[in-house]
């Protein structure tokens, strides 16, 4: 029964400072586009006041070595990325967090012949957000991670990042 009752104290002392942290999200969704290593279409919406969902559909060329020799690679992918947003002064935001990249990819050989590959990689996100008095955000973000192109007998593993800037309109 003592148990009990410290496991009713403990949690209601952490409901209370998490209640101190809330925070109002600066807004609520956004779209946009995002260039640099990764040229993407890009939403984000605000899950909590603290924790945000990014969608990212785009390509990029990403640098892939396996058996058959290295290679830049083009990939066509989905990112999704949830992250832990908070504030640090007027108007400015850093995050991080998480996810993942799902996709397909092609390499075009010597003889013309065009190989696919299906896509996952798993990826960290962090950055700074800087939303403006008007409705928009500039967002610049790292993104390093870990690659995998796959088809059924050759699979390439690959350090896989993106360094980005993003502009979105906030709605």
């Amino acid at each position: 029964m003592k148990s009990m009752k410290n496991i009713v104290v403990i949690m209601l002392c952490v409901f209370g400072m998490c209640q101190g942290l809330q925070a109002q999200a600066p807004y609520k969704h956004s779209i946009g586009v995002t260039v640099g290593n990764f040229e993407a279409l890009s939403y984000k919406t605000f899950l909590a006041n603290h924790l945000a969902l990014q969608l990212d559909l785009g390509y990029k060329y990403t640098y892939a070595a396996h058996r058959y020799g290295s290679f830049y690679v083009p990939t066509v992918e989905l990112n999704p990325n949830l992250m832990y947003e908070g504030h640090f002064t007027k108007g400015l935001y850093g995050f991080l967090g998480g996810g993942v990249s799902l996709g397909y990819s092609w390499i075009a050989s010597h003889a013309y012949l065009v190989h696919d590959y299906g896509k996952f990689g798993v990826n960290g996100i962090l950055g700074l957000e800087y939303k403006f008095n008007i409705p928009l955000t500039l967002q610049l973000d790292f993104r390093p991670g870990y690659g995998m192109l796959f088809d059924n007998d050759v699979r390439a593993n690959y350090f896989d990042w993106s360094a980005n800037l993003g502009v979105r309109y906030t709605f």
